[in-house]
């Protein structure tokens, strides 16, 4: 799994970017993917995920967050 940083995060229309620890683009994500009981996630929260191609691009899913 990859992991990164909570870069954004936009809680009223669900959705977010995440900053890879590889350096690369950041990556979108959808709160729906966040491995929460409330699918809720803080900016600069440690997460690891898996990388997969959404409709627009590059997306995180199966976002669950680290220590």
């Amino acid at each position: 799994m990859a992991t990164g940083t909570v870069k954004f995060f936009h809680d009223e229309k669900g959705y977010g970017y995440i900053a890879p620890d590889d350096g690369g683009r950041d990556i979108f994500f959808d709160s729906a993917q966040v491995q929460t009981p409330d699918h809720k996630i803080m900016e600069g929260q440690r997460v690891e995920y898996e990388a997969t191609l959404g409709r627009k691009g590059p997306e995180a899913i199966k976002i669950k967050t680290v220590s």
